[in-house]
């Protein structure tokens, strides 16, 4: 694990255009060959655009930047849970900055904060062929626990796993 890891949590505006830069190629680069270029192009402009940013913020969500030394790698964005669960709405690396367990240092901090808040679990939703990014949830100990098809506009559905890694 690299020694340089921090994070920084996303309080300007200048952050959060870093984020909605860092999001158009890493989500170029890493979904296009998994859900194409046309929904990839709108899922960005919905949910990874300094305007989808801006207002996720608004209604509770939080972003942190991933940084390796100076190097800022990638990020996670998060919201609160009524039901006591963490959601764990993004966690983004960019390709170069992969294999350096930067998700696991994220996960580590995710883990302390939920702990913190007296949350009992973190759930995500992932895409049933990132196949990756499924065996790194499950490296990290999240265990598939349903499914959903999520109808997002556009003529584009999320076909996705739910995930789910309980604290206690």
């Amino acid at each position: 694990m690299t020694s340089d890891f921090s994070i920084k949590k996303t309080d300007t505006d200048e952050q959060i255009q870093e984020i909605a830069s860092l999001a158009e190629i890493i989500w170029s680069e890493h979904f296009t060959p998994i859900i194409g270029k046309e929904q990839v192009d709108y899922m960005v402009e919905k949910f990874q655009s300094y305007p989808a940013l801006k207002e996720q913020i608004a209604n509770g969500y939080e972003y942190y930047q991933l940084f390796d030394g100076i190097e800022f790698c990638g990020y996670t964005g998060i919201h609160p849970g009524e039901d006591s669960r963490l959601f764990l709405s993004k966690l983004y690396i960019k390709k170069e900055c992969r294999g350096h367990h930067l998700a696991t240092q994220a996960f580590s901090f995710l883990k302390k904060l939920c702990r913190e808040r007296g949350c009992s679990a973190i759930w995500l939703t992932c895409n049933k062929y990132n196949d990756n990014s499924l065996a790194v949830y499950r490296h990290l100990g999240f265990q598939i626990i349903d499914t959903q098809k999520a109808d997002i506009g556009g003529g584009f559905i999320m076909d996705d796993y739910i995930m789910e890694y309980r604290l206690f």
